[in-house]
């Protein structure tokens, strides 16, 4: 599944609201909404970070003044999450378990990775 963009600044996990673009011939840092796509030469931020943004001496700031609003979630997205939870949800074959591990799980239990099937109770 895609995640969401995240904010292009070091170690910062937010998910990015806004777009920075320079504009070098104007001496200008725009920041507005995010853009629709990730374009090279721009950043994506979040909303601390947009509203924080200073430019280097000289330069002048354009920045939206509007709400910045983490982008809905697109067809892709949620085509994504279905065949997610299909994936999660077919059967496994149960493997033997090791010597070394023992197995607490009940037979009715699959496990993929990190998730876990539990089949309805009838």
């Amino acid at each position: 599944m895609r995640s969401p963009r995240r904010c292009s600044r070091n170690g910062c996990p937010r998910q990015a609201v806004a777009t920075l673009t320079y504009v070098y011939n104007e001496s200008t840092a725009v920041v507005g909404p995010l853009a629709a796509f990730a374009e090279p030469h721009t950043y994506d931020l979040c909303e601390p970070h947009a509203r924080s943004l200073t430019a280097p001496r000289g330069w002048d700031v354009v920045r939206h003044e509007g709400e910045f609003e983490p982008p809905p979630p697109t067809t892709d997205d949620l085509v994504a999450l279905a065949e997610a939870v299909r994936e999660a949800a077919r059967p496994v074959t149960p493997r033997p378990p090791e010597d070394d591990q023992i197995s607490h799980q009940s037979p009715n239990t699959g496990r993929r990775g990190h998730l876990r099937v539990i089949p309805p109770n009838h």
